[in-house]
């Protein structure tokens, strides 16, 4: 099990990076290119309000056949939220679903969908259409946070959440990043609020 601040990849801050309203941007990511996703409470409807992006939330389930091209990424900057394989579950589940919280398994990666690359030349380059922004925040503040907005009631899974589940929850997301940007997707993240972007040390393979 991870401890509260731990990471699990090597990493290093991004050098070449813009600024869009006061938000560090990765120089080869275009604005409507940004996908933000993360565990509750991590900072992602802060980060698209403070960018002017799409104001609602999102789900994709990343075992569906073509997720690449739901709806739901229509519009960007959007903040989503992934549905995972995980072993022993028939159905995907959020890393927030009681399901999953009550008895947590790993990510079964072979059930995650990969969008295709670009195969000629009118075809569309689903790696890198999006830009994946996963805000990987160390899971004692998260919790912490999510303790506070507990008592607003505003977010009924809070009552809910664990610090060990909210550990989890990061652990996940962060394979989940590590696995797209090592099949060549286009992934940056951040490990405190409105940090800088990062990226994994390792390249892709």
């Amino acid at each position: 099990m991870a401890t509260a601040t731990q990471q699990f990849f090597a990493s290093t801050e991004v050098a070449d990076t813009h600024s869009v309203k006061g938000v560090l941007i990765p120089d080869d990511v275009g604005f409507r290119q940004i996908v933000v996703t993360g565990p509750p409470c991590s900072g992602k409807s802060s980060l698209v309000e403070k960018l002017g992006g799409w104001p609602e939330e999102g789900y994709v389930d990343l075992s569906q056949i073509k997720w690449w091209q739901s709806s739901t990424l229509t519009f960007r900057p959007r903040e989503i939220h992934f549905g995972f394989a995980f072993v022993g579950f028939d159905k995907s589940h959020a890393v927030f679903d009681r399901e999953w919280l009550q008895s947590p398994t790993d990510i079964e990666f072979s059930r995650i969908q990969l969008p295709p690359g670009k195969r000629g030349i009118f075809s569309i380059d689903w790696r890198n259409r999006y830009a994946f922004d996963f805000q990987l925040i160390p899971g004692d503040q998260i919790y912490a946070i999510c303790q506070e907005r507990k008592k607003r009631g505003t977010h009924p899974m809070d009552a809910e959440l664990t610090l060990e589940g909210v550990l989890r929850a990061v652990e996940a997301y962060e394979k989940l990043a590590h696995f797209f940007h090592d099949n060549g997707m286009l992934v940056y993240f951040r490990d405190r609020f409105a940090g800088n972007p990062r990226r994994f040390a390792a390249p892709a393979a």
